[in-house]
C-alpha cells in the first residue's frame, strides 16, 4: 500500500495545474519528461512522492527548473514587483512599457503599463501576432486617446474606456492625440471562450 506524504500532497496538485495550464495530457507530459503516465498520475493524486530524479524529469517536461517546480525560489507564494524593478521595454519609437507582473513559472497572465507619445504606435499593420493562440487582451485607457487596430479594423477609445479582444489576431495600438497616452494591458494566455 502506498502512503500519502505531505510532500506528495503539496507537489501533486501543482504538477496537475501546470500540466493542464500548458494543455498537456498525462501522456503528453510522459513523452516530454520520460516519466510514465501511471507514475505521473500517482504523483498528481498524491499517492506517492516523487524522488528528486523523477521530480527533475517532470520539471524538465514542464519547461521549469526543479526549484521552480518545487517553489524553492518563492518565499510564501507572494511576489512583489517593486516600482524600481519592473521589466522595461519598448519595441517602437515613442512606445515605452513596464511589465508589472513577476516572471513566475506557469503564470498565465501578464499586466503591463504602456505610454505612447503623440503619433506613436506599439507596432504596425504588417506585424504578425506575438501572443499564443487563444490569448485574450484587455486594455484600459488611463490618460489620453487610444486607437486599437485589430485585424485591420480601427477602434477609438477615450480616457476610462476598456476593450477586450482576441490577442492572437494581428493588432497594435496607436496614439492619435496631441498629448501622451497611458494605458494598462492584461494578457491572459489560452483562455478564449468557444
Amino acid at each position: 500500500m502506498i502512503t500519502q506524504t505531505t510532500e506528495a500532497v503539496a507537489v501533486g496538485p501543482r504538477i496537475r495545474a501546470l500540466r493542464e495550464g500548458m494543455g498537456l495530457s498525462l501522456r503528453d507530459l510522459a513523452e516530454r519528461s520520460g516519466v510514465s503516465a501511471p507514475m505521473l498520475s500517482q504523483v498528481e493524486r498524491g499517492d506517492t512522492s516523487p524522488t528528486l530524479a523523477v521530480a527533475s524529469k517532470i520539471a524538465s517536461g514542464l519547461e521549469l527548473s526543479l526549484s521552480q517546480l518545487l517553489r524553492l525560489d518563492e518565499a510564501d507564494g507572494v511576489n512583489i514587483v517593486r516600482a524600481g524593478h519592473r521589466l522595461l521595454g519598448g519595441r517602437a519609437d515613442g512606445h515605452r512599457y513596464e511589465v508589472l507582473t513577476p516572471p513566475v513559472p506557469g503564470q498565465r497572465a501578464e499586466v503591463s503599463q504602456h505610454t505612447l507619445a503623440p503619433g506613436a504606435a506599439t507596432g504596425g499593420p504588417d506585424d504578425p501576432p506575438i501572443h499564443e493562440p487563444g490569448s485574450r487582451e484587455t486594455a484600459v485607457v488611463l490618460d489620453g486617446r487610444l486607437r486599437l487596430v485589430c485585424d485591420g479594423v480601427a477602434h477609438e477609445l477615450g480616457e476610462g474606456d476598456a476593450v477586450t479582444f482576441d490577442a492572437d489576431l494581428p493588432h497594435h495600438f496607436e496614439n492619435p492625440g496631441r498629448r501622451e497616452t497611458r494605458f494598462m494591458s492584461v494578457i491572459a494566455a489560452g483562455l478564449r471562450r468557444s
